[in-house]
């Protein structure tokens, strides 16, 4: 599986607190071994992300992805509810 972070994610990511990092860093362990984990609520999105997936990291974080090949996933975006889909 090839996991490739989009810049923006990057940039968002730094900005979270450690312990939202560390929950991050745990799910996608998580999404590795296997993508639809029910921990996970992994499922499709629809008007600003449509054709992307998206993870809960944990509380009201979101992480968004595109499935870009066989076992090859972007992500594009990492926040909380309000900001990746109310903006």
């Amino acid at each position: 599986m090839k996991i490739l972070f989009h810049r923006y994610f990057k940039k968002d990511h730094a900005k979270l607190r450690v312990s939202e990092k560390a929950k991050f860093k745990e799910q996608i362990k998580a999404f590795v071994e296997d993508p639809f984990n029910p921990t996970l609520g992994n499922h499709v999105l629809h008007g600003k992300y449509r054709g992307c997936r998206s993870i809960s990291v944990g509380g009201d974080l979101r992480a968004v992805y595109e499935v870009v090949g066989k076992e090859e996933y972007f992500f594009i975006a990492i926040g909380t509810y309000a900001k990746l889909y109310r903006e």
